[in-house]
This record gives structure tokens, sequence and C-alpha cells, in this order.
């Protein structure tokens, strides 16, 4: 049952999500206050790609969301939709609230695991935050298709028996190895799936400057840095959200 994975916050359904109402210090306290050795819970933060993905071209990924502890907003874009529909959204991040863990939460000798990442970039972040126990495997490229390299990632995660595991592997790869381990039932601790935030920790990437973050414009921001990689995600099949919105709208 949910209580039994910790505390949650009251939920808000909105595009088929179950997003949690808490703002950002509400997250790290309750992720502070889990006990280590309780059973693995994962956290999750959808942001315009992944409703995309998953209304438009995976549904199969949907356990993967609804198995998580917490579900949170990580895009403006997806907050003013639901202003629209008289649905208020608070944002948290990836990006922020991994910094915001790392800075208020994470202590000196806990024990982390990290999947995804380079090594230099894992010894940026364990020397910046003085980290004296952290376990790192970075999987091969496509490896969530791979039977025998998903197998080592998973086996990794639930050998680490860490207190916290950030899984840095892109979504739905993160998502999908994030169910599999709360699934083993053997697992404990919390999972964070966050993407490219620990990039922007150790200044392998930069974040959109503020003010482009609160236009809700930090995808331009990443499009203009990525374009080979970003320009699919950002120009064709970004825009299909507002289709999406208008269906659940319609149909809500």
């Amino acid at each position: 049952s949910a209580h039994s994975r910790g505390s949650v916050a009251p939920t808000t359904t909105f595009l088929e999500f179950e997003f949690h109402r808490a703002a950002s210090d509400e997250v790290l306290a309750m992720i502070d206050e889990r006990p280590a050795d309780a059973p693995f819970a994962y956290v999750v933060t959808p942001n315009v790609d992944h409703v995309v993905r998953l209304e438009r071209i995976r549904s199969d990924l949907w356990p993967a969301y609804r198995r998580a502890w917490l579900t949170l907003c990580d895009s403006r874009i997806l907050a003013r939709l639901a202003a629209m529909a008289g649905v208020q959204l608070p944002i948290v991040t990836g990006s922020d609230l991994t910094a915001a863990l790392f800075e208020t939460v994470v202590r000196p000798g806990d024990r982390i695991a990290i999947l995804g990442g380079s090594t230099a970039m894992i010894a940026c972040i364990r020397q910046r935050y003085g980290l004296t126990n952290v376990v790192h495997y970075n999987p091969p490229m496509g490896f969530i298709n791979n039977a025998l390299e998903r197998a080592h990632a998973m086996a990794f995660l639930l050998d680490a028996n860490a207190r916290f595991s950030f899984l840095a592997v892109g979504s739905p790869q993160q998502e999908i190895l994030a169910y599999r381990v709360a699934d083993s039932g053997v697992a404990t601790g919390v999972g964070l799936c966050v993407g490219a935030s620990l990039e922007f920790l150790s200044e392998d990437k930069s974040r959109a400057p503020q003010v482009l973050q609160s236009l809700a414009l930090e995808w331009l921001y990443r499009l203009a840095m990525e374009p080979r990689r970003m320009w699919r995600r950002y120009l064709v099949d970004g825009p299909r959200i507002f289709a999406i919105f208008q269906h659940w709208r319609r149909s809500a």
C-alpha cells in the first residue's frame, strides 16, 4: 500500500497522471524522513516529453509511473496548462530537487548509488559535496533493450543497498528500471529518476538562465545548446501536448 511506502502528499489528477501536491521543501522533508531500510520507493518528475510519450507512443509505461511513490511536475508548461483547467500543480523540477537534496538532505557518509554519467562527473559531485560512500555504474547506450545489460543495471542497484539511488539514464529507461527494482520486493531506500540533473550539478551541461526558466522557455535554451539531439523532442513531439490537453479537457 502507499502508506507502507512512507507518507504521501495529496494528489491531483491531470492528463491521467496523479501529481503530488507538495512544494519542494515538503518533498525534501518526506525524502529525508524516510528510513534508509524502508522498502524501495521512487520519485518521477514527468515533463511534456514524458506525457507525450505515454499518451501517444508508449502506453505500456503507465505502470512505471503509477507505481511511483512521488510524481512531481517538472514542467512550467504543464503547470500553466493545468492552471487553465483550474488545477494547481506545484512545480518541483528534477534538477532543482537533485541540487536541493545534495545541499540539504544527503549526508557525507550516506550510501549513494549513481546509475549513468561519466566517471569525471561522479568525481566532481563526490568532491563538491564531500561524499565518502558513492558507488557508480554507467550502463551502455540502449541497455534497456538488452536483457543481459538490463540485468546488470538492476543488479547494481540491488547490490548497492543505497540510501539514495540516482537513476540518470534518461527517460523512460530510468522509470522502467526503478519500477523493476521496486517490483523485486527486496530493495530499500529512495530512487530518484533525474535524467540530466547530475550533469547540471557537475556543470557538464549548463541550465537555462533563470529568466528563460520563469518564462517556460528552458526548452528553447536546450534546443539551442543541442539542436541535433533535441530538435525532434521540442519541435515535433513537444507541441503534441496541446492536442493531448484539449482532448483531456473535453473528456474530463
